[in-house]
């Protein structure tokens, strides 16, 4: 009604559908209650050291399961809740005592709880909690909370116990196996493994974080050798590396905004091939882990690494398993690849056996990797091998007066042309060799002859001329659709050289329809406007050696005499069709018996008294 003042309302919340979301969608395993649990312990005993006098030196947290019972048991020295506390935070969503200290105060980076949504995950696997308290301000006075779906829940004045509080979980039958105290070892021993507080399971006499990281310096690290230093931090990369056994580690300085060394990447002793990706990174804020697959923090080229940080500015979403893609997180993937490439730099000096492990067990992903940063380039340039047809080189090992050939595929005449030079070729068509040779000689100088493209080929063949009635008769005689060139080339001894045009190969399976359906329009489009350009009209070049005597012969035979050329040419096409049959795999049999039955016609042509005998 027009007139009528806007009405201020209060939204509510429909906590059934909360803890719907809480259960399905926003945590992915069941076992992040356990972890909330340990963390809102932890952060208890963080804020009774800030805020009471008489709190303990040697606090703890000790978890006690009941697979009989059916009960996890979560105890902590920390500072207990009064009644009021309960009500406040405890019971209201989206409250947390956490957050106001660490905003209250210069905050402590051992404080965890951001949201006020941990405890409500207990219900996730629970079907009854039982919070049993007494505060370090009320010591005399003790309460008991339970609650049965978060919703409702009763608050009774109980008998004071220690300063501190137990958390008792009845689970769901479902979930009946998180009070095994081995399997509540393994979950916990992981998710908490950089907590401060040292963590006890059951009656254990240690606790499942005895060691701290070895970025958290004490007066023993300070003075201790490289050598054992080294031992400590592989042991220690050991403990989270479940594939492989690491070969080296280095240290993760400081990030951006934080004042101490915070993490450790390793490299794995484990085979990577062209663009695997091995990548292994977990994050842990503030000593919980979040996220033991945050791969993306590491570099791309990086397949071959594993780590672990350690952080206060990286930020949590809400389920507390994933970060935050903010500028705290850009910092810290950039911090993690310069220690990684300054890493990987002080290994190649300090530690020649691990680095040749790495070289080796590497090669294929570094080089790669070399292609990414200019001081990896610099660092592996003369280091990496070369897959190429004399076996794995060096790139210097490969250059020859001044150039390196590349074939961008085996078999054919390529092969045979190269074998007869003794010339090495590098193996274009695998991984990240060709992009690499071509910076390498940007580099270092010489030329990069690229064979099957029409660049390479130019420095590779003398083009000539000859009469369009030679040319038409060599197309007539000699070739299967490629294009014939006459040309000079080494060595003489080769007439012919059959090469496939690589551009054109490229040309075609871009513009075909199967290319549409694996590759973005958009990709498409431009690559297609490259394409555009290729003369893609024949597949093949079939280079005509003028500079071969048999050849000049038989040019000199044609044009006194075609027929009497004509069975030359055939055997020169025959063993043309021979030498293609290594590579064409399709049609194999067929073309190499028609080659053979070729070349046994050709011989009893050019011998006219054996050909007169056979018909006898």
């Amino acid at each position: 009604m027009e007139g009528n003042p806007a009405q201020l309302r209060t939204a509510g919340v429909d906590l059934g559908g909360l803890m719907t979301v809480l259960g399905q969608h926003l945590y992915s395993t069941p076992l992040v209650a356990l972890r909330e649990l340990v963390q809102n312990a932890n952060d208890s005993i963080v804020r009774r050291r800030l805020e009471d006098p008489a709190a303990p030196t040697a606090p703890r947290i000790t978890v006690v399961g009941d697979i009989n019972a059916r009960t996890v048991r979560v105890i902590d020295t920390g500072t207990g809740l009064t009644d009021s506390e309960i009500h406040t935070y405890l019971a209201t969503v989206g409250v947390g005592y956490t957050r106001g200290l660490r905003q209250g105060q210069a905050a402590s980076e051992e404080l965890i709880g951001m949201f006020g949504l941990g405890f409500l995950s207990a219900f996730v696997i629970a079907e009854r909690v039982t919070v049993t308290t007494t505060s370090f301000q009320q010591p005399d006075r003790g309460w008991r909370y339970q609650s049965s779906n978060g919703e409702q829940y009763s608050l009774a004045a109980a008998p004071a116990r220690e300063i501190g509080t137990v958390v008792e979980l009845a689970l769901r039958e479902e979930h009946a196996r998180l009070a095994g105290e081995d399997y509540l070892a393994r979950v916990l021993g992981r998710y908490c493994a950089l907590l401060r507080v040292p963590i006890y399971i059951g009656d254990a006499a240690e606790p499942l974080n005895p060691e701290p990281p070895p970025w958290r310096g004490d007066s023993d690290s300070v003075s201790e050798h490289p050598v054992q230093a080294r031992k400590r931090q592989l042991r220690f990369a050991s403990r989270f590396e479940q594939q492989f056994e690491p070969i080296c580690a280095m240290p993760v300085p400081a990030l951006a905004g934080e004042s101490d060394p915070r993490g450790l990447l390793w490299v794995q002793d484990g085979g990577t091939y062209g663009n695997s990706d091995n990548r292994n990174l977990s994050v842990f804020v503030r000593g919980m882990l979040l996220d033991d697959d945050a791969r993306d923090l590491l570099p791309g080229w990086a397949g071959f690494v594993g780590g672990v940080i350690e952080s206060s500015r990286l930020m949590p979403t809400a389920s507390r398993e994933d970060l935050q893609r903010n500028e705290a997180y850009r910092s810290a993937q950039h911090a993690i690849a310069e220690s990684l490439i300054g890493g990987l730099a002080a290994v190649a000096r300090e530690q020649p056996e691990a680095w040749r492990r790495i070289l080796n067990r590497h090669n294929e992903a570094l080089l790669g990797a070399a292609l990414c940063d200019a001081r990896l380039f610099e660092l592996l340039a003369e280091e990496v091998r070369v897959p190429s047809s004399h076996g794995d080189l060096r790139a210097s090992a490969l250059r020859r007066e001044g150039a390196i050939h590349v074939g961008l595929s085996t078999g054919g005449f390529e092969d045979m042309l190269f074998r007869m030079l003794g010339v090495p070729v590098a193996r274009g068509d695998r991984y990240a060799v060709l992009p690499f040779l071509r910076q390498w000689v940007q580099r270092h100088g010489g030329r990069l002859i690229e064979i099957g493209t029409e660049q390479g080929n130019r420095q590779l063949f003398t083009e000539l001329g000859l009469p369009d009635a030679e040319l038409d008769w060599l197309r007539e005689t000699l070739a299967d659709g490629e294009k014939v060139v006459p040309a000079r080339f080494a060595p003489a001894e080769l007439p012919l050289m059959v090469v496939p045009d690589r551009e054109a190969e490229l040309k075609r399976r871009l513009e075909s329809d199967e290319a549409d359906k694996r590759i973005s329009m958009t990709a498409l489009r431009l690559v297609r406007g490259f394409t555009a350009g290729i003369d893609g009209s024949a597949q093949a070049r079939l280079y005509v050696n003028l500079d071969n005597p048999a050849m000049r012969a038989l040019l000199a035979t044609m044009r006194a005499d075609r027929a009497a050329a004509e069975p030359a040419a055939r055997l020169l096409k025959a063993i043309k069709q021979l030498m293609e049959t290594h590579n064409d795999a399709d049609g194999h049999g067929h073309r190499l018996n028609g080659a053979l039955a070729a070349i046994g016609d050709s011989v009893l042509r050019l011998l006219p008294a054996a050909a007169g005998q056979a018909g006898d």
